[in-house]
């Protein structure tokens, strides 16, 4: 406490860290828990960090590989008088609520990448009243106790969906913390019973500014009476609300100073009331009025002509702290579609070539079988059958539930050096970009020419899940560099495609390759292959740009769709041309006229 009886905030980020952890451990309200920009390997202490305030106990962790089985149920073996029984039982996440035990604590160490199984969980059990669970003969209705802590870089909170952004209620970000972290204290008082004054409402109206929502106000006042009750203060002031507000991010604005209130006089009539004054337009440099249309911001298009700069990162590629704790409010990144649903699967072709097995259910075929899930619930009422051997019956089949596989990819194959300043080809692109993204396309990006490449002798390639992944927008706007080994980047999208191929069989229906090149390639493919220059190379990196090219003309012509995107150069302008003939593809005029 200071002087004059405000509460103080730690100014340590570690400090500043445990007591948002001892806060929401003490209100069940606060239960979700997101840290922005924490180091990947400090995960583990901050989970121990929490657990320990908690009161103890082992971290679930959850990720892009978690399933609705995983989350909801677990089966247990039973020894009974007769034999050995298998038993349903409530999963981690709905655990059985012994006498004083600890909450259980959920840790995702990468948001953005948790299953869309952990994200509806996230969305069902953070900060509910109650959870109805209904899933393969688990029938439970209680009260959520567990904690959540969840990481996600600040750069990719507006890829999220923000619903689930919106369970989060106590939100810090944690750029540069560094061990040791402090030891943990179990968190003492609870916050439900500190009341909440009627002041400490209006002050956070006024810290969020309105118009952000019930959520994020009511999660400012539990976190303002969350600190009130650790301090073991009775009431929750407007100063907590500042305390809580800083404890996030927010910027607190200066109170004015409290003047006591004048006394009507009832023989002084009241004056009328003053005429509403409007307020100047805003000014221009030169000091001329700008019209309202103008001062208006424009709508973005789908992607910005310009290099997007993540949110929350300094120049170096060091995060900086965070001006606000809603960074998905400013994000320029594109949000998924749908990002809580499952994407919509093919059924034709085999059922075991559609994608990676996320679950199971009740079989209506017996077509990719889940074979230990039917043992098991089989296992289960061998004893109501009374039967002398081992039955399964119809209504124990259970078939696979798949992960929807790619169905549609992009191969962006870039060449930096035929950019110049004044072309921008992120708008011949943007066609195949939004292709990408409506189709839910995987895409590989192949970089060839890069001043930031690994060997510029060879061609820089990395996959993504969708267009949304910061890395492609990124990938647009390198550096040239001074060789330009094309003949390897059209061999790694010709390795790429057979690779998917194989590995999706028909599951991959629709691919397009894109090179954007004015067909100069310098570095002959032995070259690439051996790390090694010669004196005199000629033709022969063109010459095998061409061949590898052609390999992709022989490929099915109706799944594998190719363009060549010409930047127009003066020189060697036939070049785009030949390429575009040897991939059996189309030529598209990257800008009107030659440069």
């Amino acid at each position: 406490m200071a002087t004059d009886g405000t509460p103080t905030e730690p100014e340590d980020l570690a400090a500043r860290l445990t007591l948002a952890l001892t806060c929401a451990a003490a209100d069940p309200a606060l239960s979700g828990v997101l840290l922005f920009d924490l180091d990947p390997r400090l995960i583990d202490p901050v989970a121990r960090l929490f657990a320990g305030i908690l009161g103890g106990g082992t971290p679930v962790m959850l990720g892009a590989t978690s399933r609705d089985e995983d989350l909801w149920t677990r089966t247990r073996l039973h020894r009974e008088r007769d034999g050995i029984s298998f038993r349903t039982e409530p999963g981690p996440l709905v655990g059985e609520e012994g006498c004083g035990a600890p909450p259980p604590l959920v840790v995702v160490p990468d948001l953005t990448r948790l299953s869309v199984a952990g994200m509806r969980a996230a969305v069902q059990l953070v900060g509910a009243d109650v959870a109805v669970v209904e899933h393969t003969g688990l029938s439970r209705t209680a009260r959520p106790r567990g904690r959540w802590l969840a990481a996600c870089p600040s750069a990719e909170a507006g890829r999220l969906s923000l619903h689930l952004l919106d369970r989060f209620a106590v939100r810090l970000s944690v750029a540069g913390l560094r061990q040791p972290l402090p030891d943990p204290e179990p968190a003492g008082r609870g916050a439900p019973s500190v009341p909440v004054t009627d002041e400490a409402l209006d002050r956070v109206r006024t810290l969020l500014g309105g118009g952000t929502g019930v959520r994020r106000e009511l999660a400012l006042a539990r976190l303002a009476r969350a600190v009130a009750a650790v301090r073991g203060e009775p009431t929750a002031t407007a100063a907590h609300c500042d305390a809580a507000a800083r404890l996030m991010g927010l910027t607190v604005p200066e109170a004015p100073p409290p003047t006591a209130p004048a006394e009507p006089s009832p023989a002084v009539p009241l004056p009328a009331p003053p005429k509403r004054i409007h307020p100047e337009p805003p000014r221009g440099r030169a000091g001329e009025a700008v019209p309202e249309r103008e001062a208006a911001p424009s709508a973005q298009p789908l992607l910005d002509t310009g290099p997007a700069e993540p949110i929350g990162s300094a120049p170096g590629g060091t995060p900086a702290v965070l001006a606000t704790p809603f960074p998905e409010d400013e994000a320029v990144v594109l949000r998924d579609f749908a990002p809580l649903r499952s994407p919509w699967q093919r059924t034709a072709g085999p059922a075991s070539a559609r994608g990676t097995v996320v679950g199971t259910r009740r079989a209506g075929n017996l077509r990719d079988l889940a074979y230990v899930r039917t043992v098991r619930e089989a296992a289960v009422h061998q004893r109501l059958r009374r039967a002398d051997r081992f039955t399964i019956s119809p209504v124990d089949l259970h078939s696979h539930v798949r992960a929807g596989a790619p169905e549609r990819m992009l191969v962006l194959v870039l060449d930096h050096t035929c950019r110049d300043e004044d072309w921008d080809w992120q708008d011949a692109l943007t066609p195949f970009l939004q292709w990408a993204y409506t189709e839910r396309a995987a895409v590989q990006t192949i970089e060839v020419g890069s001043a930031l490449a690994a060997d510029e002798l060879r061609a820089d390639s990395f996959p993504a899940r969708s267009v949304l992944d910061p890395r492609v927008l990124a990938s647009l706007y390198r550096q040239a560099g001074r060789a330009t080994p094309l003949a390897h980047g059209i061999e790694e999208a010709v390795r790429v495609l057979r690779r998917a191929f194989r590995q999706h069989g028909n599951g991959l229906t629709e691919a397009w390759v894109v090179v954007v090149t004015d067909g100069r390639g310098n570095v002959p493919l032995s070259v690439s292959h051996g790390g090694r220059t010669t004196d005199a190379v000629g033709a022969a990196g063109v010459t095998d740009a061409l061949e590898a090219a052609r390999r992709i003309a022989a490929m099915d012509r109706t799944r594998v769709h190719t363009a060549v995107v010409d930047p127009a150069r003066a020189a060697y302008p036939h070049l785009p041309g030949q390429l575009a003939d040897a991939l059996g593809g189309l030529v598209i005029e990257g800008r009107g006229e030659p440069g």
